[in-house]
């Protein structure tokens, strides 16, 4: 199966069921299967080819949903991207991943136009919202209007089968560069399913999602709505967290995906304990384990909600739930593998561990499992290794676990030094290149601190040069303009040196 028969199906089935709520946007099923095979015709018309990647930089809204599926019909691989890249990196994806089509909003524009000028295989950009201006550009633009909302609705013929990449989702790397986890039509609905299954979807639920479209987590829950036929309620953000609030009584929403981040939040809102929400079915949790705090406020606020506990990849989507019923008892759990999936421990010698509550190294066996690294070999090896049956690899997560003798995982920590802050993996090399292009940083190191708000906080260590009178606002104000903002360091600490082993390497565990 294709990742978007999810929406020709449902669009067969419930052509006027409303899909999709953005703003004042009210798009059923049907319209966005016509938008998105105007816009997969207009694609191909403009030369992206079978395999084709086409990148996509929008704030969640209508229009990316379309964009992801209409890549999709267009027998191409979509690749979304965070709303609030910077230049350098989107210039570097672009290149990276050898895009042909870039789809933005005019609002991005500062953004992505030079990159596009820059991006050497791109050869069409699709601009949605107000005309831009474009002087010498050796690509073809096009208005969103001209692409999605005119032209063939007719679903196009495809080429494509289920073990080609449906999409690349760009994730921090351990050398600084992001890399891009390749994930088939086979890996999303294997993943989706399983999901939709233990969460026991079904077409009246209606899902409110804050979470960008870029971060696998809000992705999926277009993905998964398409394919159970439900509603999705798109933000942007939770910026405004009672407006967020309010449009989930007004809506009725039964399903709302959290991060540690939200729930810290929520908990400080004090009139939510006054208020009521019948509708409101589960809550569910990933990208770090929820505080055994928060989970205790959550279910004070929203007593008739199940709270699904998860944790997560991005090179295999999900791994674990927790089923509500056992949140009581085992609390500090991120559960058991989920439907059409093993799990397993191994100690360092690879051995796999037996012993209840002993650590080791998560490994995850499943179709859900990424291809691999793009055009990463090393890297790819290092986390898809052979599995027990010879004709297989197993992904090797770089997670410390515990499992009990009941088979439910408990995290302990990553064997590498990602930093994982509001959903999103850091990577501190990242961090550190772009204060060491600072005037006056002689030396940095990039650690992540435990934050009740983030999960994890970013942190940098900076040693100046001498006499410098740099600030700390100076260089967070640096850090703004040239990193995504889940990147910047919440804080900032001068050292007059920082700790290092015998060979001169910057050591982080002594800070």
């Amino acid at each position: 199966m294709l990742l978007q028969e999810f929406l020709e199906n449902t669009s067969e089935r419930l052509p006027q069921k409303t899909a999709l709520i953005a703003g004042a946007a009210r798009l059923t099923w049907g319209e966005i299967e016509t938008r998105a095979n105007r816009l997969a015709r207009s694609l191909t018309g403009a030369g992206v080819e079978y395999g084709d990647r086409v990148a996509v930089l929008m704030d969640n809204s209508p229009e990316t949903v379309i964009s992801i599926f209409g890549i999709l019909k267009a027998d191409a691989v979509f690749v979304a991207l965070n709303p609030t890249i910077k230049a350098e990196k989107l210039a570097y994806i672009l290149d990276n991943c050898r895009a042909t089509a870039l789809i933005t909003h005019s609002s991005k524009w500062s953004t992505a136009g030079g990159a596009a000028a820059s991006a050497k295989s791109l050869r069409t950009v699709i601009v949605a919202g107000d005309p831009v201006e474009i002087e010498g550009a050796s690509h073809a633009v096009l208005s969103w209007d001209d692409a999605a909302e005119n032209g063939d609705i007719s679903i196009p013929p495809r080429k494509a089968i289920d073990i080609d990449l449906a999409s690349l989702i760009y994730t921090s790397g351990t050398t600084g560069n992001p890399k891009g986890v390749m994930l088939t039509h086979r890996n999303m609905v294997s993943a989706s399913t399983s999901i939709t299954t233990y969460l026991e979807n079904v077409e009246d639920d209606i899902i409110l999602s804050v979470l960008p479209l870029s971060f696998d987590y809000g992705l999926y829950q277009a993905i998964m709505a398409a394919q159970f036929g439900g509603t999705l309620v798109l933000e942007r953000s939770f910026l405004y967290p009672y407006a967020v609030i309010n449009l989930m009584k007004k809506e009725r929403v039964t399903g709302l995906p959290i991060v540690p981040t939200i729930s810290a939040i929520l908990l400080q809102l004090e009139k939510l304990r006054e208020e009521s929400f019948p509708h409101l079915r589960y809550l569910t949790n990933t990208a770090a384990a929820l505080p055994v705090s928060h989970i205790l406020g959550l279910q004070e606020i929203f007593p008739d909600a199940a709270i699904y506990s998860m944790y997560g990849l991005t090179e295999c989507k999900r791994v674990s739930y927790l089923p509500p019923s056992e949140l009581k008892t085992r609390p500090t759990s991120v559960g058991r593998g989920m439907p059409n999936e093993q799990v397993y421990i191994v100690d360092e010698d690879d051995n796999v561990i037996t012993a209840p509550d002993t650590l080791g190294e998560l490994v995850v066996r499943g179709t859900n499992v990424m291809k691999g690294y793009w055009e990463l070999p090393e890297e790819t090896d290092r986390m898809l290794r052979p599995g027990p049956c010879p004709w297989e690899k197993v992904l090797y997560t770089g997670d410390l676990f515990t499992m009990d003798k009941d088979g439910y995982l408990y995290f302990l920590s990553r064997k590498d030094d990602i930093i994982k802050s509001r959903g999103e993996k850091v990577s501190p090399k990242e961090v550190e290149s772009v204060l060491y292009e600072m005037p006056d940083i002689v030396e940095a190191a990039v650690v992540g601190v435990e934050d009740e708000i983030l999960g994890e906080a970013v942190k940098a260590f900076v040693v100046l040069k001498e006499g410098s009178t740099r600030t700390g606002k100076e260089i967070l104000a640096w850090c703004m303009k040239h990193l995504e903002d889940f990147m910047v360091p919440k804080t900032v600490e001068f050292r007059d040196s920082l700790p290092k082993t015998s060979s001169g390497k910057i050591t982080k565990k002594e800070l």
